[in-house]
Parts: structure tokens; sequence; C-alpha cells
């Protein structure tokens, strides 16, 4: 028959979830201080469990010696074959302890050593339980607020939502359910720290997962998501999100299946957000189109694509410039943390005087003519200075000017950027106000016999020298609005993001 204390220690595993082996060390741990705080802590007492009897039996360990100076941790071996007639001087004898000696205080310290074991034990089991469901959404009740942070009960722990992880505008009261993403269980000295979020890009991705059977199922993937909780002010644009999706199945369309039918899917997970819009966009390889596509619904004219510096250049008709841009930058933001690249907003009035200026910048140069002017702007290059940074072989590749054109044409950029430099400044004022509205070049004889002496434009380029293989520059189809649950916001600050 189990005796009490072995019934005692069933239950209380079982009620708190922690294993039997656990439990028994606590009491042995327990028993163990008890009695160091009774005999002393030069006593050298092991405590041992015994399951037949049901109590941890105490043993108090003595060297057996023919003198006895510390009686704490001796033992005469008079006394010591009282016990064992077959001990030796030089052995350890071990005599077993009566608990009943042990006062209040000890006894105390024995509850205390127990609580704090079997407390230690529970909050390892929490820690092992949420450190597995670290990633994944969780769902919970709020339990109270300190200093902005909401504390969520979760059933056998508490949970933080830190403040900078809530959707502002969001409003909550005790009692109220919550549904957030766990991003982090960390190990703290009053137990184990969950932290929640429900303003993070990958709370939008469980939540299409859970609305989304062809996303769990693998069909369709999630390639990006981009995300801005919002302001929390009404001055401030408010929630939004873009969300990349691409489908391994020809026949599944991506964006029709995360918006379901009549946007049904995605209705629920707006809903879930308190009213956050959502761009559903299809995701490409080719980087133009998938641009095209994260800044929808702007219709996009051209696509300038500078892979060195991996930034894009987007070109839009002027009335479509506030809705490229967004509300205070939106949308341009989302669609550059979408994609991954830096991205620039120019309406076509804006680009075109751009491109008068960049050619006559070039044509500045003695030598360059309008040819080799359109041949370094189609390859990205707008400025003299942009002959030099240039290495001359990738030079040469990119204007298909060969490699001694190329290097005759940074010499002449380097001799033009000396002059500038040497000269008044009276005079390179009069030298700008020689270049017309339309790029033409006015140059005094001397530069003009310089130019015949070094002229780079001998003749018309190769029929591909006006492309440039680092540079993507073509007129693209206007791109369907997708998944957009919302119509985008008109008003804009700037065009530019990285």
């Amino acid at each position: 028959m189990a005796s009490e204390l072995e019934r005692i220690l069933d239950q209380v595993g079982k009620d708190r979830g922690i294993d039997k082996k656990i439990l028994i060390e606590a009491l042995e741990s327990a028993m163990l201080s008890a009695a160091k705080k009774r005999y002393g802590p030069q006593a050298d007492i092991e405590a041992r469990y015994n399951p037949e009897l049901g109590e941890v039996e105490l043993f108090e360990f003595k060297k057996v010696v023919e003198e006895v100076h510390n009686p704490a941790v001796e033992i005469s071996l008079e006394e010591a074959r009282a016990t064992d007639p077959d001990i030796q001087v030089g052995d350890s004898l071990g005599q077993k302890i009566s608990t009943e000696e042990f006062g209040r205080i000890s006894a105390q310290t024995a509850k205390q050593v127990i609580v704090q074991k079997v407390r230690d034990a529970e909050r390892e089991n929490i820690y092992n339980q949420y450190i597995g469901q670290a990633g994944e959404l969780v769902h919970g009740s709020v339990q109270r607020f300190e200093r902005g942070d909401i504390i969520v009960n979760l059933g056998k722990a508490e949970a933080i939502l830190p403040v900078m992880e809530q959707i502002p505008r969001e409003s909550y009261a005790p009692g109220d359910r919550i549904r957030a993403y766990i991003y982090a269980v960390e190990r703290n000295p009053k137990g184990p720290q969950i932290k929640l979020s429900r303003a993070r890009p990958e709370m939008l991705t469980k939540l299409f997962e859970l609305e989304v059977p062809e996303i769990y199922e693998g069909i369709v993937e999630i390639k990006a998501v981009a995300r801005e909780p919002g302001g929390r002010s009404d001055k401030e644009p408010g929630g939004r999100s873009k969300i990349a999706v691409y489908s391994r199945d020809i026949n599944v369309d991506p964006v029709g299946a995360c918006v379901g039918m009549k946007g049904s899917r995605v209705q629920a997970i707006v809903n879930e957000l308190r009213g956050e819009k959502i761009d559903i966009v299809p995701y490409s390889n080719d980087i133009a189109t998938y641009v095209c596509n994260a800044l929808a619904p702007a219709e996009v004219s051209k696509v300038i694509i500078d892979e060195k510096n991996h930034a894009i250049e987007v070109i839009v008709p002027d009335n479509q410039r506030s809705l490229a841009i967004g509300k205070k930058g939106q949308n341009v933001r989302l669609a550059s943390k979408l994609v991954g690249w830096k991205i620039e907003i120019h309406s076509e009035s804006e680009a075109e005087d751009s491109y008068r200026e960049a050619r006559a910048r070039l044509e500045a140069i003695p030598g360059v003519g309008d040819v080799t002017a359109r041949v370094l702007l189609n390859a990205g290059i707008y400025s003299p200075q942009d002959i030099l940074d240039w290495d001359l072989d990738a030079l040469a590749e990119v204007t298909q000017l060969g490699r001694k054109k190329a290097q005759k044409l940074k010499e002449l950029a380097q001799e033009y950027l000396t002059r500038l430099e040497t000269e008044p400044p009276e005079a390179g004022q009069a030298r700008a106000e020689e270049i017309g509205p339309e790029g033409s070049d006015a140059r005094s004889s001397e530069t003009l016999e310089q130019g015949k002496a070094a002229q780079i434009d001998e003749g018309p380029p190769s029929p591909d020298a006006a492309a440039a293989p680092s540079t993507a520059e073509a007129p693209l189809p206007q791109q369907e609005e997708g998944g957009v649950v919302a119509p985008a916001e008109t008003e804009a600050d700037e065009g530019t993001t990285g």
C-alpha cells in the first residue's frame, strides 16, 4: 500500500504538471537544509527518499579516528565499533538521524525550500511550453495594464504586450479577448517572460496562414510583407500593409485565393486588425513588374533600375504622382520595404526636366555629342563625375563604345572637371549660361578645337549602343489593383524612400 507521502507526491505532480522525480529532489533538498540548520554546516549529511517507508531518511557520516578533535565530523573507534564491530580507523560511519529533533525553524526552512523548488519547476515547465510556441499566435484575455503595456492572461502563464507592439488607436478593457503573436520567450528571475506583438509583419503572415488554406498547404506562398500599423493621431496615416504572394500552381490565382469569395477571407483579417488596409499584390521575379505591382493602384510609365546602387527610379504620369507616393509617403515606403530596393518617384514632367539637365551636363564635356550623351544617359550615367566613378571595363561594356573610346571619355571628363575647378567662378557661370534649355552646347572656339581633336562621336554607335545591361527602362503595362482592400490616400509629402 502506498504511503501518505507517496500519494501526495503523485497528486501534486498531476495538479502542477511537475515530474515526480523533481518533487522528490525538492523533498530531499528541503530535509537536508533543515538538518544543516540543526547540526551545523560542517556536518556531512545525506538525504535519501525511501519509497517503501514513504519518508525521507537522513544519514550523518563521521570519520573514525583514534582521538576525536572535531566531534561534528569525527567519531572515536570505540564508539564506532559499538555500531559496527568490523569498522577500522579511517572509515566513514553513517548513522540515521531522527527528524523528530527538528524544531520550528528547521521545519520552516524545509517548507521554504520545497515551495521554491516547486515554483522553479513550474517556471521551467512554462518556459519549455511557450518557447516551442514562439512564432505562433495565441489567445488570451486582458488582465491589467502597466504603464501602457498590456498584461495578458494565457491560462497557465502571463504574457506582456508592450506599448510599442500594440496597434495604435486600439483600446482594450480588462477581460477582453485578444489574439497576438509570440515574438520572444525569455528567462527571467521572476519567471519566464512571454512577449507578444500585434504590430509586427509576422502577425499578418500568421493570420493569412489561418484564413487561407492554400497558404497553409503550401500552394500559395507569401514572399514578402511590409506593414505600418499607423500613427496615434488622426493627422497621421492609418494602418496599412502590403503582402506579396506567389502561386506554385498555375491554376490557382494567388491574389484571388487570399481575397476569398466576395472578399470574405481578407475581410476577416481586416476585422481582426481593426480596419487596417491590406494590399495584396502578385509577386514577380522581374523586378520592374514587381515594383509596378507594389505601387498599385498607381499607374507606372517607366521603371529605371540601378543595380549598382540597388535603387529604382519610377516615372509616373503627373496625375498619378500623389497616388504613387501616398499620404505622407506611406505607399512608396511600403513598396520599398516590400521589394527591398530604394524607390524614387518622379512625374513625367520632372523626369523630362532632369533628363535635359543631365544631357546638358554631359554635352558640356568637350568631344561628347548628342549620340554619346544619350548612350550614357541610357546607361544610368548623368554627370562627368559619374563617368569617373565607373570602372573602365564596366563603362566600355555598358556603353558599348569600346575600351579605347571609354578610356578617352574618362580622360575628357577628368580634364573638364579639372578645368572647372581651376577656372574663376565668373567663367564657370558664363559657361553654364552658354548651355541652352534643350542642352545645346554653344562652346567657345577654343573648346571646339579641343572637341575636334578628341571627338568621341566618330559615327553612329552599334544598334545596341542605347541599351544598358544594368538599366531597365521600358514602359510597363498598367497593373490591376489586385487585392487592395481600400483606395489609397492621395496626399503626398515626398517621393523618395529607402
